[in-house]
């Protein structure tokens, strides 16, 4: 309430009043003061013309609006606490898991597997999965049959149409639809590790940091393995 001048209410209404709010603005005027002021008020207001209730109400709703603003302020700060904290959490348990995040480019390590999704919008007569290498060449095709609408996951072991093992590294997956004389192309994800996680500010996604791509949001993440 920046528009009460407490210093002269206080004078003119003959209130003493101590030093233990020193540390407060002149300006500022708390709960305490404010009905210690208005108590005054009612005191010593002339009684041949008494305060009208619509300003003794005009002055608690004003201090109401601003008391409650500061508890809601209070709450926000809070909710920002726990939101920090709830973070903290998620981010302990996500370093070392593995994530489905879209795109088309998969990591095949040594000796391992390359696992991978495609987004299906409708039934499928017949889904071909391609995954060709960093040159563009075709080294392996799977033929996933009829399919149901939804995520298909699959997995590709890193061996070729020759039956030989393919080199580790960075390979692209993409998926032919075939829905009768229709082909069209499928949204892809792909499951890559989580090597850290960076805690964001208040209101903001965690950044995770990721085998082979780099730094992606929380957000992308479609499903934790």
């Amino acid at each position: 309430m920046s528009d009460i001048d407490t210093k002269n209410l206080y004078n003119q209404l003959g209130i003493n009043k101590s030093q233990n709010s020193e540390s407060k603005a002149n300006d500022e005027l708390g709960q305490a003061e404010f009905l210690e002021l208005m108590t005054a008020q009612l005191k010593f207001q002339d009684p041949l013309s008494p305060m009208e209730n619509g300003d003794f109400l005009a002055q608690m709703a004003q201090f109401g609006t601003v008391s409650g603003i500061n508890d809601l302020n209070s709450a926000f700060g809070n909710m920002s606490a726990a939101f920090q904290s709830n973070q903290a959490l998620q981010a302990s348990t996500m370093v070392g898991r593995d994530v489905l995040i879209p795109g088309d480019k998969a990591m095949l390590s040594e000796g391992g597997s390359l696992k991978a999704a495609v987004e299906l919008e409708q039934p499928a007569n017949q889904v071909l999965i391609n995954i060709t290498d960093a040159n563009g060449q075709l080294v392996h095709r799977m033929d996933m049959g009829l399919q149901q609408a939804g995520l298909l996951d699959f997995e590709w072991n890193g061996v070729n149409a020759d039956g030989n093992a393919v080199s580790p590294g960075q390979y692209t997956v993409s998926a032919e639809i075939r829905r009768g004389q229709d082909i069209t192309a499928g949204e892809m994800f792909t499951t890559v590790q989580v090597e850290s996680v960076t805690l964001g500010q208040a209101g903001q996604d965690l950044t995770l940091t990721v085998s082979g791509l780099g730094d992606i949001s929380m957000s992308q993440i479609r499903k934790i393995m």
